[in-house]
């Protein structure tokens, strides 16, 4: 498949994410819910930190963390780009790529995330944390990336860049 279509499903997923954090921003109070279903709801809330406002007196060190979290990420993607094989592993990349510089660009231009994804449960602790479409994309690139490195097509199953691969056919004396 070509390069530029995971390229173009970073851009399109970061775009998504993106015009959902405008629209949050531009149409609900922070604080405020609008019910989507029984147990999702849209909701605006501003983190500073990083997940679960880990570190949010600290504004400053997780931008820094962030910008270099997603440029390690982003140097890993396009290693895995300039090869020819692995589909999964350069879509979860992609989703990932999407996701953290999705979150980043947030901190470095508003000075915080855009959350806007509840869930309504009745654990109080789970109900109130807020998601945004990067935070699930980030999941979900991972969970593929993490896959596609377990179940390999060629049926090494991750072992052979760790050295423990050893060849099913025996060796002839």
């Amino acid at each position: 498949m070509k390069r530029r279509w995971f390229l173009g499903e970073s851009v399109v997923l970061f775009g998504a994410d993106q015009l959902m954090k405008t629209y949050v921003e531009q149409n609900l109070d922070i604080g405020e819910e609008k019910k989507l279903t029984d147990r999702v709801l849209l909701r605006r809330v501003h983190n500073k930190g990083m997940c679960l406002n880990l570190l949010d007196r600290e504004p400053d060190l997780v931008k820094y963390l962030s910008v270099f979290s997603a440029s390690i990420l982003t140097l890993v993607y396009g290693v895995s780009l300039a090869r020819r094989r692995g589909f999964w592993r350069k879509s979860g990349l992609a989703f990932m790529a999407a996701g953290a510089w999705s979150n980043t660009f947030d901190r470095c231009v508003r000075g915080h995330v855009v959350d806007y994804i509840g869930f309504r449960c009745e654990n109080k602790k789970v109900s109130d944390v807020t998601y945004n479409l990067g935070d699930f994309f980030l999941a979900a690139g991972g969970m593929a990336a993490l896959l596609a490195s377990l179940f390999r097509k060629d049926g090494t199953k991750g072992k052979k860049d760790r050295g423990e691969y050893q060849s099913e056919i025996p060796k002839k004396e």
